[in-house]
């Protein structure tokens, strides 16, 4: 054998390996999207409860790229003591994929959330332009309650719990003032989807904040360098998880969806239960 054939068919050889390693990460990548992850988060509080009061959260769950199934989801979350459920946005971009997920709010239905299903709006969810309203409609139809820029309160015990929903951050949809407006003192929990609100949230009480939106940089390898373009907070290195803002605390999930590809590295989709105490 030649010279010029060994280091042919060195590069050759080299080159399978570079196909083989490209095709493992997509495999696992793709196969990560179906692997739910359940996190379970503890937050003390400064107001009392009675009983602790336990949030599902769901977020990104962006319906186009989403593989886990709405049956899926249930076995998941049905043996879950819940007292609540948070929606923080980015759910869909086509108004095609309105009444499929509406499947996944009538599993979320057969849990039986006593204080009821919440949910706000992101950035993608206004990819349906005018047909948002449309879709509000459909969620509120099904009994969830939408927030943008709104609140609500509920008695939790003998504790007033204050629901405040603000609309998404990234397109210049927030309001904080109007999403506290007339809110008396009790429980503040907040309800985004974008974080990078909370770095104008100074003056407004708040005692707990649940965001989403950066999917845990979805391609999280080696470091999710790309996810600086989404604002300070991702800049600041604070991309999934618990954190604390002037000390308080907020959440950042990871969702349970995927945007452009269908692969996450280094991040699973996320189901959240929030124990409040």
């Amino acid at each position: 054998m030649t010279r010029r054939m060994n280091v042919t068919l060195f590069f050759i050889c080299l080159l399978c390996i570079f196909f083989f390693i490209v095709f493992l990460f997509f495999y696992i990548s793709f196969k990560n999207t179906y692997k739910i992850q359940v996190n379970q988060v503890e937050i003390p509080l400064k107001v009392s409860l009675n009983q602790p009061l336990h949030i599902l959260q769901l977020s990104d769950m962006h319906i186009e790229k989403l593989s886990i199934k709405p049956n899926n989801l249930f076995e998941t979350i049905k043996d879950m003591p819940i007292d609540l459920i948070a929606i923080t946005g980015d759910l869909l971009e086509k108004e095609s994929n309105i009444q499929p997920f509406m499947n996944y709010i009538d599993q979320l239905q057969k849990i039986t959330a006593p204080f009821g299903i919440y949910v706000v709006f992101g950035n993608h969810d206004y990819y349906l332009s005018e047909e948002i309203h449309g879709f509000r409609i459909n969620l509120e139809n099904k009994g969830c309650i939408v927030l943008q820029n709104e609140n609500i309160t509920i008695n939790y015990g003998s504790t007033r719990l204050n629901i405040i929903g603000i609309d998404n951050y990234s397109t210049h949809r927030s309001d904080v003032s109007r999403a506290f407006q007339g809110i008396e003192k009790g429980l503040n929990l907040v309800l985004t989807h974008d974080p990078n609100v909370i770095l104008e949230m100074g003056q407004y009480p708040f005692d707990y904040l649940l965001a989403g939106h950066f999917h845990g940089g979805q391609i999280h390898w080696p470091k999710p360098f790309h996810i600086v373009k989404y604002g300070q907070v991702a800049r600041m290195k604070m991309i999934r998880g618990l954190h604390y803002f002037k000390g308080k605390p907020f959440y950042i999930s990871e969702g349970l969806g995927q945007t452009a590809l269908r692969l996450r590295w280094g991040t699973l989709p996320e189901v959240t239960l929030h124990k409040l105490k």
